[in-house]
């Protein structure tokens, strides 16, 4: 019962946001899109003329802009309430059913063996500031899935064999460039979505990228025993994929 109910609460919490969200930007607050892409484009300008003064203000002003666009918005607001209400709720739940110590009843019948399970250290971790990259020497391959914050991710697949079928790459990242470095012969998948940004993929440039998605591979990428696909998705950053 209480599952169910929990699950409703929820449930509403999201249409309700959602609700909130739409009012705010169609009748309450209609600068919000417009703001908050003001912000995008000064980080974005910033991170281009990073090694300049001026590309550093421009970077820190449009964090802060883009800090304080969120943090004025209705919704932010209700999603504070909403958190607390929700831990209101779990408090109140938890002194109205309290944990019961139920003991072990030690059983005839032979448990059942657990299945063995390996783990392994992931190359990447998900990180909300900083940078990312392969380590200079050779390292073991491993898939990799990770979301970002701000920061770059780079990638050189010249250091590591590269197992016999399809080795994956998906990065999400909100604020940041990615570069992944391929061998030449290694076939290529790429999945990109960009909101503000550009791509560069093996000498093909789209310059300027504004909402977009876009899917490329190369000619012999779904005959070949070793390929790699690149799926990923940034806010503000852009995306290079080069031969090395």
């Amino acid at each position: 019962m209480f599952k169910n109910t929990k699950s409703d609460y929820l449930s509403w919490l999201v249409i309700i946001g959602i609700v909130i969200l739409l009012l705010e930007i169609l009748f309450f607050n209609r600068g919000l899109i417009f703001s908050l892409f003001i912000a995008g484009g000064m980080i974005y300008l910033g991170r281009k003329k990073a090694g300049k003064r001026l590309g550093k203000v421009l970077f820190i002003v449009g964090i802060i802009f883009f800090v304080l666009s969120i943090v004025n918005m209705m919704t932010f607001k209700f999603l504070l309430l909403a958190i607390l209400l929700h831990i209101f709720i779990q408090f109140f739940q938890t002194k109205k059913q309290p944990k019961k110590i139920v003991p072990d009843i030690v059983s005839s019948e032979p448990a059942q063996s657990e299945e063995t399970l390996i783990s392994s250290e992931p190359l990447f971790s998900n990180i909300l500031v900083g940078q990312q990259k392969t380590p200079l020497g050779v390292y073991e391959w491993d898939d990799v899935n990770i979301q970002t914050g701000i920061g770059d991710t780079v990638i050189d697949l010249s250091y590591t064999m590269l197992p016999k079928g399809e080795a994956v790459i998906f990065i999400r990242n909100i604020i940041g460039n990615i570069h992944i470095l391929v061998p030449y012969e290694t076939e290529v998948s790429i999945h990109h979505s960009g909101v503000v940004g550009s791509a560069k993929v093996f000498g093909n440039d789209r310059d300027k990228i504004f909402n977009q998605v876009f899917t490329l591979k190369t000619s012999g990428y779904e005959t070949s025993e070793t390929k790699v696909k690149i799926v990923s998705s940034l806010v503000v950053g852009n995306l290079e994929v080069s031969r090395i």
